[in-house]
C-alpha cells in the first residue's frame, strides 16, 4: 500500500511487552528507541505489570522497533512481545510516555 505521494503508507504497531518491564526504565527506553526511529505514539505501564506501546510510522521503522522492545533495557528482561498491526490512525506529536492504563487515540 502506498500514499498518494508514492511513498509507503504509514502503519500502526500495537505491542504488549511482558516480563520484568516495570520499574526498570522500560518506558524511557521505549521512548528513546521510538524517537530514534522517527515514530509517533506512546508507551504506558499497565496494571497487570506489562508495558503497552502504540507507535505509528513507516512499516520498516516499526519493524525495527520490535526487536528493540524484545531486547529491552539492561535492568529488565522481556518474556515476550505480542504485536498487532493496523493501518495508521494519524497519531501526531511525536512519541510520549502516558500514565498507566492509557486508552487514548
Amino acid at each position: 500500500m502506498t500514499t498518494e505521494g508514492g511513498g509507503p503508507a504509514p502503519a500502526r504497531l500495537d505491542a504488549i511487552v511482558r516480563g520484568r518491564v516495570q520499574g526498570v526504565g522500560f518506558r524511557y527506553f521505549a521512548l528513546r528507541e521510538a524517537r530514534s526511529l522517527g515514530l509517533s505514539g506512546w508507551v504506558a505501564n499497565e496494571s497487570d505489570g506489562s508495558v503497552h506501546v502504540v507507535a505509528e510510522g513507516p512499516r520498516d521503522a516499526l519493524e525495527a522497533l520490535v526487536p528493540r522492545l524484545e531486547a529491552g533495557p539492561p535492568a529488565g528482561w522481556v518474556d515476550g512481545v505480542t504485536t498487532r498491526w493496523e493501518p495508521a490512525r494519524g497519531i501526531g506529536g511525536g512519541f510520549r510516555i502516558e500514565s498507566g492504563g492509557h486508552r487514548g487515540d
